[in-house]
């Protein structure tokens, strides 16, 4: 085919093809692993504020986690049942796991056309999303209380089963800071909004020529395999905020470090998101922080020490880990999956791309989507930066229809720009 080839739709990722020539084999190492470890009238700056204020007190006493003596009690005695694998299945549920530990308000925010006002005045929205939500773990949210609350979930969205003494060590490097500012310097316009480009991987940028457009925001964020050289046209080449997994961009590294993705975007400006997929993450991690080579047999493929893939000057000031609270909000409130309710459950996962995505929701004002799966992603090759035409597998450990439909159903609501190619 020619150089303008189209592609499926994006969702964070490098393809697996070279893993395993087995869709069933491939099935069956992901289980494996998973087993070991409509817009609204404008508001001034003023009423804005106000109507996100009055949205976040009547969700308070919903949301917010409180330890009492009684729920102390309550945790304690759930830790037998949390080992249950049907018991675990319950809690990975809304029902069961829909409590959150939530920030002390939230940023003023000074653009009427937020999409946090927007979903605040959602009839759909308005109950379901969390603008303050906390985003990042620290050594502060893991004292002996939050430990035991957050055992009873499964990783990502817990620690059911991860090491203590690993996971303690790790996060005791990163102290609490004030993460919803992270974005509040380069706000544009008159009132000023904070205008971010959230970049799959999917082939419909290709050809796209999105590259300026995407660029010309204040804060682009990316994701997994994230190759500019050479697509520069259509995906730009800035980077703000970079969003992985230690599988993710360990498998990036492996099959496009000879075509210009040999480590991590570097910048002194260039922000890290990790989502803390399970325990190969924590182990990663602490190699990462100690500067040691990685041994860990789950990520085989990658003997060096992990400190090679952020070469530039390393920063935990710019190195984030998304709470396993908000990634188990995103799960319940937005992509819980139908996967859950099968024997399938504990494979299920957002993709890291959704992550991100739904992550740039908390922190922007204006979200505009590249690169994500759209209705028509078949006439699509699956990444923008494939050398030849692939198809898209839909494994089972992620629901691509689901997060479709959420795409549709954002934009349609005015919440993002979805970038579409029909």
């Amino acid at each position: 085919m020619s150089s303008r080839w189209r592609n499926l739709g994006a969702h964070g990722g490098p393809a697996l093809w070279w893993f395993l020539p087995s869709a069933v084999l491939m099935m069956i190492l992901l289980y494996v692993s998973f087993l070991q470890d409509p817009s609204v009238t404008p508001l001034s700056g003023g009423k804005a504020q106000a109507l996100l204020e009055a949205r976040l007190t009547r969700m308070e006493n919903e949301t917010r986690v409180t330890v009492t003596p009684k729920a102390r009690a309550k945790t304690t005695a759930a830790r037998a049942s949390a080992r249950s694998p049907k018991d675990v299945q319950a809690s990975s549920g809304p029902e069961a796991g829909d409590k959150y530990r939530m920030d002390a308000g939230i940023p003023p925010t000074t653009c009427p056309g937020s999409l946090k006002v927007k979903a605040a005045a959602s009839p759909w929205l308005g109950s379901l999303f969390l603008p303050n939500v906390t985003l990042f773990l620290d050594s502060e949210h893991l004292d002996p209380e939050e430990w035991e609350r957050l055992r009873r979930y499964n990783p990502p969205f817990g620690f059911l089963e991860l090491n203590r003494s690993l996971v303690q060590s790790v996060v005791a490097h990163f102290p609490p800071g004030p993460p919803r500012q992270l974005l509040a310097g380069l706000a544009r316009g008159n009132p000023p909004c904070v205008r971010c480009a959230v970049v799959g991987n999917g082939g419909s940028l290709n050809g796209s020529r999105k590259g300026q457009e995407i660029d010309g925001h204040d804060y682009v964020f990316r994701v997994n395999g994230a190759l500019t050289r050479g697509f520069e046209r259509d995906v730009g080449n800035r980077t703000s905020f970079y969003g992985f997994t230690a599988f993710s961009l360990t498998t990036s590294m492996a099959s496009l470090g000879r075509r210009g993705f040999p480590h991590a975007p570097q910048g002194k400006d260039v922000h890290y998101l990790h989502f803390l997929e399970n325990s190969r993450d924590y182990t990663w991690l602490q190699a990462l922080l100690l500067d040691q080579p990685l041994r860990e047999n789950k990520l085989a493929w990658f003997r060096r020490r992990p400190r090679e893939a952020f070469p530039d000057d390393f920063s935990l000031d710019r190195y984030h880990l998304l709470h396993p609270d908000v990634l188990r909000y995103m799960k319940n409130r937005f992509l819980r999956s139908k996967t859950l309710d099968s024997r399938h459950w504990r494979l299920y996962r957002p993709t890291t791309g959704a992550l991100l995505l739904l992550t740039a929701l908390q922190l922007c004002d204006q979200v505009s989507a590249y690169g994500f799966i759209t209705e028509g992603h078949s006439r699509f090759s699956d990444h923008y930066f494939d050398l030849s035409w692939k198809r898209t597998v839909f494994y089972i450990n992620h629901d691509f229809n689901l997060e479709k439909q959420l795409w549709k159903r954002l934009h349609e609501e005015g919440i993002i720009q979805l970038h579409q190619r029909r």
